[in-house]
């Protein structure tokens, strides 16, 4: 019997307020942030991909590629990330097994990162969180079981981070410390620095 298969999920739903552009469609290296998540979620061996989309989507689907992923419409997404996590955890087909779940404003994980939680669930782990600097950060591994209690506490802009604390038995921290960085972009000052290359 073939091992359940490993989704990945990437959020892209926001508005980028501070940054003043959706996240989605900021192009590092000459690509949008949505390509990149998906590409890094494909090559480091999730399928399917699914990505969820909400501010300007119609614009983000008319200037992305998303290639090969399922593109998953959070109608919703002014109300924070929880609903996008909600939307795309219910897309899933059935026989995904556990899904890696990333942020589309970190184009520093790498697929090693990811490579790494999908081990760790082979071997055993329901939910797998990567870590900096033993800090929890993104992306996480959330094994099936766990999707229903996830879904329950991800409201507003709140994602799994409640579900993790209250369950810290079914954590594994994988550190990824070596293999790149949970950076983020909130802001045009994170952008410009990141593109000279001090971040």
């Amino acid at each position: 019997m073939p091992e359940p298969s490993v989704a990945g999920l990437l959020l892209a739903a926001g508005a980028g307020r501070r940054l003043g552009q959706p996240k989605a469609l900021v192009e590092l290296d000459g690509r949008p942030l949505v390509d990149r998540g998906i590409t890094l979620l494909r090559d480091a061996g999730c399928t399917p991909v699914h990505v969820v989309l909400g501010a300007a989507y119609d614009q983000v689907v008319a200037a992305a590629a998303l290639d090969g992923a399922t593109v998953v419409h959070n109608r919703d997404w002014r109300s924070g990330m929880g609903s996008s996590l909600r939307a795309g955890l219910a897309s899933l087909p059935p026989h995904v097994g556990a899904v890696v779940v990333a942020l589309v404003d970190q184009p520093r994980v790498t697929g090693e990162a990811v490579r790494r939680l999908i081990r760790a669930y082979r071997s055993g782990a329901t939910v797998a969180v990567a870590t900096y600097d033993d800090q929890p950060r993104n992306p996480v591994l959330l094994a099936r079981p766990t999707w229903a209690a996830v879904a329950e506490v991800a409201h507003g802009d709140v994602g799994a981070r409640p579900f993790l604390r209250a369950h810290p038995d079914l954590v594994t921290r994988v550190p990824c410390d070596d293999v790149g960085s949970p950076e983020d972009i909130d802001t045009p000052d994170d952008l410009a620095a990141l593109r000279s290359g001090h971040r």
